[in-house]
């Protein structure tokens, strides 16, 4: 379970109610914000609740159809199916950290999956590559523990506070979202101006369309600032550029700059394509998941069925709930018959 795995100070930047699962709430005395074990805490509680058993420490080697069954051949058995969901999801495996010359750095180099905790950097120049919501939580981390973060941005970011006078932002999201996203974010604009300020003058650059619209067209969600915009501004953490290439310690940027650093935690993100290496299907099965699962046009085809593919707007936790039920209604019209193992 990858948040046995996850950093230290990991909170879900959706709130409790908005990240709960099909027929089981959070608990009253957990925190708008339920953090890492409080997550992991309610996770348990739901496998046992619905004793749900998982199989743990089998690798998926391939999945073939074969007439109305999918063959799943695995490290611990081959499996026989009716219906087969993925829920491998958007964040199924860390992208691999290849910046030119980084076999030559000499410092420490993690992958954001791999960070636990700043206080080993206690003391240290680290620098984050990244603007995401992980890589802006790392960078607070690590300067509540006394390291010295900077961090490497290498594309243009959108800004939303988590919360617009203590309404989490995605509720604004929830309510937008009857407008097509470009208008939705020409509507909400000025607003999020006032809040965020003109973040081009931290060395940031914007995106030139608006979040709503990012995560419609790049799959990708904007960041959800939690205090790393303060740290900036403040000066306890300084932005620089893409990665040009690294020599020993010292790492260039696209801009000309430079500056050397102790370690590197690389928030570069993960890739959904690890069910394309074990699936042979058409293309065209993958490409339809940029979109919910009510408006996939080959949704339940074959018996296949995907969940937790598409990033929303309003919460990837909420959305792998709702695909959980709408898949539970399909195949329950189906008329599935159980699993069986060879």
């Amino acid at each position: 379970m990858p948040w046995r795995t996850h950093y230290d100070r990991l909170h879900l930047h959706t709130t409790k109610r908005l990240s709960q699962l099909p027929y089981k709430k959070f608990q009253p005395h957990i925190p708008k914000y339920p953090g890492r074990l409080q997550v992991l805490e309610y996770l348990e509680s739901y496998q046992r609740d619905f004793n749900i058993q998982p199989v743990f420490d089998t690798q998926v080697r391939s999945i073939q159809k074969e007439d109305n069954e999918w063959i799943t051949i695995s490290s611990n058995g081959i499996f026989r199916s009716k219906h087969l969901i993925m829920a491998t999801g958007a964040y199924g495996r860390p992208r691999p950290v290849d910046f030119k010359g980084i076999d030559s750095f000499t410092g420490s180099v993690l992958h954001s999956s791999q960070y636990k905790t700043g206080k080993q950097f206690h003391g240290q120049k680290i620098l984050v590559v990244g603007f995401g919501n992980s890589a802006c939580e790392i960078a607070l981390d690590l300067y509540e523990e006394g390291a010295f973060p900077s961090m490497s941005v290498r594309s243009p970011v959108n800004v939303l506070p988590r919360d617009i006078f203590g309404i989490p932002v995605l509720k604004l999201g929830l309510l937008m979202s009857v407008f097509p996203p470009r208008l939705a974010d020409k509507l909400t604009a000025p607003l999020i101006r006032l809040l965020t300020g003109d973040i081009t003058e931290m060395g940031l650059r914007k995106l030139t369309y608006g979040p709503l619209e990012q995560i419609q067209k790049d799959q990708t969600v904007p960041l959800l600032d939690i205090g790393t915009v303060k740290l900036i501004r403040e000066k306890h953490c300084v932005v620089y550029d893409d990665i040009d290439h690294i020599e020993n310690k010292t790492v260039f940027f696209q801009n000309g700059k430079r500056d050397d650093f102790e370690g590197i935690v690389a928030a570069i993100g993960y890739d959904k394509a690890y069910e394309q290496a074990l699936l042979e299907i058409d293309k065209t099965r993958f490409d339809d998941l940029n979109v919910a699962a009510d408006r996939q046009k080959y949704f339940g085809k074959d018996g296949l069925y995907f969940c937790g593919f598409y990033v929303s707007p309003t919460g990837q936790i909420r959305e792998i709930g709702l695909d959980a039920q709408r898949i539970a209604r399909s195949i329950l019209r189906n008329n599935s018959e159980p699993n069986k193992k060879l």
